[in-house]
């Protein structure tokens, strides 16, 4: 276990570390692609100087200056050549960072995205640029005098720049437009109509009127809602008072034979249950319903109709995206569960096959056959379940075998009892100690096998008392079994009685013997058989020995043999004066009961005799 924590430790480190890496090479790579066309950049605006000078020059020179002015232009040739080199290079780099560049949003008044910024310019960088420019936009909302058309494209050395006033609200490079794949002055009368179009539609929409005409809009939805909230709980209504009019008409009892499923009173239930969660579906999409209308309505809140959409329709996309992208692993779940269903079925019929003792293999006994069917589906279920562990959703996520290893734990350190008690019962199946039926005792219980179970073995008393006993204490004790030689050889019952040296030993064999053939469900053949125990200090002990095949009426025939043995001891003459008793024979009677006595039976006299003599 340690080993495997150990592992599992290491792996998810390495994992981590290999993401680490990757993200820091994406980083490096945007970095670098950054720098080369900033670099590009500063040579361009070089190259712009130099070509400035060149053409100067050019300028100056005389008409008779050819060689000169070939050179210029030679060089002027190779500044443009170069400069379109690096147009197409900036292009290429750009397109590069395209999917992975973060852009920065400039925003309007209510918050609302204008454009988004990719590049820095000067010392700004893409972020700041779009903050500084958000600024300005708030501060030309507060300008009373701002209107339509009050806003100018103004172009300059190397950019195009939107200016209101003395104030430059923003400028647009060659970086910029290469973004958004247009030239610099498209660009920047595209951003210039957005930012003025912002700032008068909110200037507009801020006003009194259009608040006051709003809130009318917003007070006639909620009402509109009400009002259908009303009819709902009305239509509600009526629905239940239908429903319970109409339920002996319309509502039976769902019952197959002498089994009912679903009573009507049930079923009332259900539908009462049905049409309450129908009336909150309803109500829940009026509401879903009115909210986005009410958000759209006001500017600030118009983006939150869209939030609220998307947080309710994001989780139902999701489950219906993660439902469709694991279809295949469904269908080969399905697969593996139909073919384990079938081989399991086969398996079961082979080991009903042995159980009925159709099918006969060697040292194989038909009672085993039902607990190893029960080990080799569990095994076939566990290899099932190996098998469609990867396919499970979330199977190869650390938190899914983070609860798995943590649930294992918890199993097999709360079922260790469990554990043994079944490992306890399948040793029992395979020892065969007893069956089901069997008169058995265990410890100090006796009684007849009712159920055996991988944990527990149920025993019920002659007193129908119902004992469960765990298989663990069965194995770990001694079993004795009654029932399991009665059928061919027959189980002895055995009784002791203590008898009187003064009684001759042959007769007392044949009381006995006598008393156990008059007792029901004793056998004959074998004959009883008695056997002297012990010759004691006052008395013998005669064992009476009889077979019988009913080993579950022990008690029944224990009492009618002792009935038996009282009776033809009686009927006999022999006094059954055990443990101890001490005889004054002189003047007592007999301990024989009446009825066994003779009608003028008198109990003697004492016997005094005296010598005369003396």
């Amino acid at each position: 276990m340690k080993t495997l924590k150990h592992f599992l430790g290491l792996f998810w480190i390495l994992l981590l570390c290999v993401s680490s890496v990757a993200q820091t090479q994406d980083s490096l790579q945007e970095r670098q692609l950054l720098s080369e066309i900033l670099a590009i950049e500063k040579q361009r605006i070089l190259d712009s100087v130099k070509k400035a000078q060149l053409v100067a020059r050019l300028d100056q020179l005389k008409e008779g200056d050819d060689s000169q002015k070939n050179e210029l232009e030679q060089e002027l040739a190779e500044i443009d050549l170069k400069e379109s080199t690096a147009l197409s290079l900036r292009k290429a780099r750009i397109d590069s960072l395209r999917s992975t560049a973060q852009g920065y949003p400039v925003l309007g008044v209510d918050g609302d995205t204008l454009f988004l910024l990719y590049s820095k310019t000067g010392a700004l960088t893409a972020s700041e640029r779009a903050k500084s420019i958000s600024e300005k936009i708030k501060n030309l909302y507060s300008d009373d005098f701002f209107g339509n058309n009050t806003l100018e494209v103004v172009a300059s050395e190397d950019s195009f720049d939107i200016v209101y006033a003395e104030t430059i609200v923003m400028n647009v490079s060659e970086n910029d437009a290469l973004w958004y794949q247009t030239d610099r002055e498209a660009l920047a009368n595209d951003f210039k109509n957005r930012i003025e179009t912002s700032i008068v539609e909110s200037k507009a929409n801020n006003s009194l009127s259009k608040i006051l005409l709003r809130i009318g809009l917003a007070l006639l939805v909620i009402g509109i809602v009400w009002f259908l909230v009303w009819l709902v709980g009305k239509g509600y209504r009526r629905l239940l008072y239908y429903i319970h009019q109409s339920k002996e008409k319309w509502l039976k009892n769902l019952s197959y034979k002498d089994y009912t499923f679903l009573s009507a009173d049930q079923e009332l239930q259900v539908v009462l249950f049905l049409v309450k969660i129908l009336r909150w579906v309803v109500l829940i999409v009026l509401v879903y319903i009115a909210l986005p209308i009410i958000f759209s309505i006001f500017p600030v809140s118009r983006n939150w109709a869209d939030k609220l959409f998307q947080l309710v329709w994001s989780p139902f996309k999701g489950v219906f995206v993660s439902i469709w992208e694991y279809l295949p692993n469904l269908f080969s779940i399905l697969v593996i569960y139909f073919v384990m269903k079938y081989v399991i079925r086969f398996v079961r019929y082979i080991f009903k096959e042995i159980e009925s003792e159709k099918l006969n293999i060697s040292g194989f006994h038909s009672d085993w056959a039902k607990p190893t069917f029960s080990i080799v589906k569990f095994l076939l279920y566990a290899f099932m379940f190996v098998l469609i562990f990867p396919f499970l959703p979330g199977s190869d996520s650390d938190i899914f075998k983070g609860v798995s290893v943590f649930v294992g734990i918890l199993f097999s350190l709360g079922s260790s009892t469990a554990i043994a008690n079944m490992v306890a019962g399948l040793v029992i199946t395979y020892m065969r100690p007893f069956k089901i039926g069997d008169r058995i005792k265990i410890g100090d219980v006796s009684g007849d096998v009712v159920e055996k179970t991988l944990l527990v073995t149920r025993v019920k008393t002659i007193k129908n008392e119902i004992i469960t006993i765990p298989n663990s204490s069965v194995l770990s004790g001694n079993t004795t079994n009654y029932t399991s030689e009665t059928a061919e050889k027959g189980l002895i019952l055995h009784t002791t009685v203590t008898i009187g040296y003064d009684v001759p030993w042959k007769d007392m064999h044949q009381v006995l013997i006598d008393a156990a053939l008059k007792t029901d469900m004793i056998l004959k053949d074998p004959m009883p058989f008695v056997l002297q125990t012990s010759l004691d200090d006052f008395y013998v002990s005669y064992q009476i020995n009889a077979y019988t095949r009913e080993a579950s009426k022990q008690a029944l025939i224990y009492s009618q043999l002792n009935q038996n043995i009282q009776d033809t001891c009686n009927e006999r003459g022999i006094e059954i004066l055990s443990p101890h008793y001490r005889a004054a024979r002189d003047g007592n009677r007999v301990t024989i009961p009446s009825s066994y006595l003779p009608k003028d039976y008198k109990a003697p006299s004492f016997q005094v005799h005296v010598d005369k003599k003396q």
